[in-house]
C-alpha cells in the first residue's frame, strides 16, 4: 500500500494521536507538514511529547473519563479532517475512532505488519478484527492475479526499538506528575520495564544455548510429525478482544485436551513462546503440567526462539488464536486452524475452531491460488513498505 491510497492531504487538518514508541510519528508529521497539511498532535504523557515532532503539541492531562469530551470538541474546533493513530483497542485510541466515525472524520490505524518483514499495516478505521477487509473467498477467488514488486529492505533496527522503549518509559514514568491522570494500557513503572527488558536480553542466550540442535530434529526427524502452536503476547488485544479466550493459558489448555483425545499416538506438539513475551513470561512449566493431566507429556515440547519459518514449513498443521504468524503458516502452505477472529480466516484458507478436535487426524491443504491472491489485495490495500524502526519509502508526491 502506497499512502496515494489515501486522498491529497495538502491543506488538510491531521490529528496524530499516540504512535508506536519512538519518532515514526514524528517523521510522519514533518513529512505531511512539508507536503502542505496542517498537523496536530495530543500526548498523553512526556514520552509522547519527546517522540513528537513538537509542531501544535497538545497535552492531555485530563481524567479518562473527561477524554471522551475533550476529544469530540477538539476535533471540531480544529476541524480535524484525519487522524492518524497505532492500534485501536487501546481506550485512547477507540474513543477517539467512536468520535471521529460520528463526525465523518477518516480515521487510519497503524499496526505491526500483516506481512513480515519490511511491512507495516495501516487500514481505515480498524486493524485486526476491525478491519473492513472482506471474509468472503469469492471477493479474491475474482480477483485478477497480479505480480507485486519486492519490498525495499527496511533495515530494522532492534537496538533502535530497544531503546526508544526505554527511554519512552523512563520519561513517562519519571515525569508521571506531568500528567497525574494517565493511565497506560500496561505496567508504567520503568525500573520493572528495564529489567524485564534485561531479563529478555539474558534469556535470548539462555535458550539459543539450551535448543541447540532443534532446527536440525525439526527439518529431520520431526518433519511432519508435530502440530505448531504460536503463542501470543499475555496481554495481545488480539486475544483480549477478538477471541473467547481472556488469557493464553485457557487456550493452552483447550488445544492440549484436544489434542491429548483426539490426535495420533505417533504425533507432537511443539508451542513456541512469543518473543515480545521472552522476559515477561513462561509458559513451559504450566504447559508441561497440564500436558502431563491429560497424558501427553512425552509428545509436548515447549520453545522460545527456534527460526519461526522453519517449525512452520516442517509442521503437519499450525493452530493459533488470531496471530498474524497464521498468514506466515499460509505462506508456506501448512494447514492452519484459527481458534480467534483472524482476518485470514476465510474458508479456503484456514479451517474454524470448531474443526479442532478433527484438524489432528485430518488437515486440508490450503488453497494455494486463494492465498495468493489474498496475499496480492492484503498488500496492496494495508502494507505500507516501512518499519516503526527502520527505513520507511513513500513517495511524497504520491499523497500531496
Amino acid at each position: 500500500m502506497n499512502l496515494n491510497k489515501i486522498r491529497s492531504i495538502r491543506g488538510k487538518n491531521i490529528l496524530f494521536l499516540q504512535g508506536p514508541m519512538g519518532a515514526f510519528f514524528a517523521q510522519l508529521e514533518r513529512r505531511f507538514s512539508a507536503a502542505g497539511a496542517q498537523t496536530f498532535r495530543i500526548g498523553f504523557n512526556v514520552g509522547d511529547y519527546f517522540f513528537s515532532a513538537k509542531q501544535a503539541y497538545t497535552p492531555y492531562r485530563g481524567t479518562p473519563d473527561d477524554w471522551p469530551e475533550f476529544i469530540a470538541l477538539f476535533l471540531q474546533e480544529y476541524q480535524i479532517e484525519m487522524i492518524f493513530l497505532f492500534g485501536d483497542c487501546r481506550y485512547y485510541q477507540s474513543t477517539a475512532i467512536y468520535a471521529a466515525k460520528n463526525s465523518g472524520i477518516e480515521v487510519f490505524v497503524f499496526e505491526e505488519g500483516y506481512i513480515r518483514p519490511d511491512y507495516i499495516t495501516m487500514e481505515r478505521y480498524g486493524v485486526n478484527d476491525y478491519s473492513l477487509l472482506s471474509r468472503d473467498p469469492v471477493f479474491y477467488r475474482d480477483l485478477k492475479p497480479k505480480e507485486l514488486l519486492h519490498p525495499q529492505n527496511t533495515e530494522t533496527s532492534g537496538m533502535k526499538m530497544g531503546y526508544s522503549a526505554i527511554i519512552y518509559y523512563l520519561l513517562g514514568d519519571f515525569f508521571s506528575w506531568r500528567y497525574p491522570h494517565y493511565v497506560h494500557h500496561r505496567s508504567f513503572d520503568s525500573k520493572k520495564e528495564l529489567y524485564l527488558l534485561l531479563r529478555s536480553a539474558v534469556r535470548k542466550y539462555r535458550y539459543k544455548f539450551q535448543e541447540r540442535g532443534i532446527v536440525d530434529m525439526v527439518k529431520g526427524s520431526w518433519r511432519k510429525k508435530y502440530f505448531f502452536v504460536p503463542l501470543q503476547t499475555h496481554k495481545d488485544f488480539q486475544i483480549l478482544q477478538h477471541s473467547i479466550y481472556r488469557s493464553v493459558e485457557t487456550f493452552i489448555i483447550d488445544v492440549l485436551r484436544s489434542f491429548g483425545e483426539y490426535a495420533d499416538a505417533h504425533h507432537m506438539l511443539v508451542f513456541k513462546h512469543h518473543p515480545v513475551d521472552r522476559g515477561r513470561k513462561d509458559y513451559t512449566d504450566f504447559i508441561m503440567a497440564e500436558a502431563k493431566s491429560v497424558g501427553v507429556a512425552t509428545r509436548v515440547k515447549v520453545l522460545h526462539d527456534v527460526h519461526l519459518p522453519t517449525l512452520l514449513k516442517h509442521a503437519r498443521g499450525t493452530v493459533t488464536i488470531n496471530s498474524t504468524v497464521g498468514l506466515s503458516s499460509l505462506y508456506h502452505k501448512t494447514p492452519t486452524l484459527t481458534m480467534g477472529n483472524a482476518i485470514y480466516d476465510v474458508e479456503g484458507l484456514t479451517l474454524p475452531a470448531s474443526g479442532l478436535d478433527t484438524f489432528w487426524s485430518e488437515q486440508p491443504p490450503v488453497d494455494s491460488a486463494l492465498y495468493q491472491k489474498f496475499r496480492q489485495y492484503l498488500i496492496e490495500n494495508t502494507q505500507i513498505n516501512g518499519s516503526f524502526y527502520g527505513k520507511l519509502f513513500l513517495d511524497e508526491e504520491e499523497y500531496s
